[in-house]
């Protein structure tokens, strides 16, 4: 089952709108790159590698309408400036504008920028099925697994990164049950992980972030999966907050716990991840949901969307080359 997150008709992007799921299925139609990038910034569309295929077709769409440099140009540092964590982004602008500045004087330039942005936009796709290829190495029997945040064919342009490797192992009979932490504060757990499992019918429960430690405790959970949105070069992983503290309650109770990631999310100038710049939200995301009020809006918040991961906290890294085994060396 393929959730299509984001579709290019030829001259718009059609993006599916996460804010609204479970509840709506509702798409965004333009060709706006300043309404993409406020996509990008509302969460509309998330997920690293999702992220980094809508950046591609966005530059590349309004160069199609504009085949203006200025307004390319403009629209890079607009793109670039939504998400500054998720490396997904940068990498695949990048890809982008170089092209543009090696190719300016070509006649089907405007052709030949969509077709790099439908590149990528397959490259990721097939890059979905090599990491579920590579994931199923760490099945040795039928596991209970935990997860965090949403890894799926919602923060893909295939059918997922960690979420893949579970939908793959479950078609395999490997997977007993997925419990997925709600991941607050904006619950993409509960509202978009869930969504997924519930269309696969694979067996899921619910749970809050605080209640990971007292299962492993009861002996619930055998193996802890997740995304990454940055990895450094000594396996130092960025992911969506919370994913620490799995990762330490992990260790603690001897769980493995592994971070599933396409290549291109490394980051090749981050030695560790002290080095990474992590996202701080609005605070208005804890205070409210869906525009109703939780608590004061007038008091203090603290909301950074990521934290980083220790490599030596991380049993392994599962990527569409390989699995690697700490302790990392990615060459």
């Amino acid at each position: 089952m393929k959730i299509e997150t984001i579709k290019f008709n030829g001259k718009e992007l059609v993006l599916l709108d996460q804010t609204k799921l479970p509840f709506e299925e509702l798409f965004i139609v333009t060709n706006d790159y300043n309404r993409i990038a406020e996509a990008i910034e509302r969460l509309e569309v998330r997920g690293a590698p999702a992220i980094g295929v809508t950046a591609a077709y966005a530059l590349a769409i309004e160069y199609l309408h504009n085949e203006s440099e200025v307004d390319l140009y403009k629209a890079y540092e607009r793109l670039k400036s939504t998400r500054p964590t998720a490396v997904n982004l940068f990498n695949t602008l990048q890809i982008m504008i170089l092209y543009f500045e090696a190719n300016k004087n070509s006649k089907s330039l405007k052709s030949e920028l969509i077709a790099l942005a439908k590149k990528i936009h397959q490259e990721d796709f097939e890059s979905c099925e090599k990491i579920a290829l590579h994931g199923i190495e760490i099945f040795s029997k039928p596991l209970n697994i935990i997860t965090h945040c949403n890894t799926g064919a919602l923060a893909t342009a295939g059918e997922g990164t960690a979420l893949n490797v579970i939908k793959y192992g479950f078609s395999r009979g490997l997977v007993k049950k997925v419990f997925v932490d709600e991941t607050r504060p904006l619950l993409q757990g509960s509202r978009l992980t869930a969504y997924e499992l519930d269309k696969e019918g694979i067996p899921f429960e619910i749970i809050t972030d605080s209640m990971a430690a007292s299962l492993m405790k009861a002996d619930k959970i055998d193996i802890a999966i997740t995304g990454a949105d940055r990895i450094a070069l000594n396996g130092d992983s960025a992911n969506k907050i919370g994913t620490y503290s799995l990762a330490i309650n992990s260790q603690y109770h001897k769980i493995p716990f592994y971070i599933v990631a396409p290549e291109s999310t490394f980051d090749p100038v981050s030695l560790t991840g002290d080095e990474f710049i992590i996202e701080q939200r609005n605070g208005k995301e804890i205070a409210f949901f869906r525009n109703n009020a939780i608590t004061k809006e007038t008091y203090n918040f603290y909301n950074p969307s990521f934290d980083v991961t220790p490599c030596q906290l991380i049993t392994g890294i599962i990527t569409d080359k390989q699995l690697y085994r700490f302790p990392y060396n990615f060459k």
